[in-house]
């Protein structure tokens, strides 16, 4: 299944499958989302969801039941 995934505050906008990783995602629509530790616990890749949800994209996917996904990116120059 394909949801649409939008990255906000830039707008891009690609499809993905479902289950996909958000970075994978993100890399292929040339987004840029900072990593450090690739598991969780540093928060460089932390980003809100449309519904105020906050994820960390190294350990997250595109997830099912709806048809587009937006994704707001945190600008943090530390990373």
């Amino acid at each position: 299944m394909t949801i649409r995934v939008r990255f906000l505050p830039d707008d891009v906008t690609v499809d993905a499958e479902v289950g996909e990783p958000l970075l994978d995602v993100a890399e292929r629509a040339e987004v840029f989302i900072p990593t450090g530790c690739l598991m969780g616990s540093c928060h460089a890749c932390t980003v809100e969801l449309e519904n105020g949800d906050v994820i960390r994209a190294c350990l997250s996917s595109v997830s099912p039941g709806r048809e587009e996904m937006t994704i707001n990116l945190y600008s943090d120059p530390t990373w």
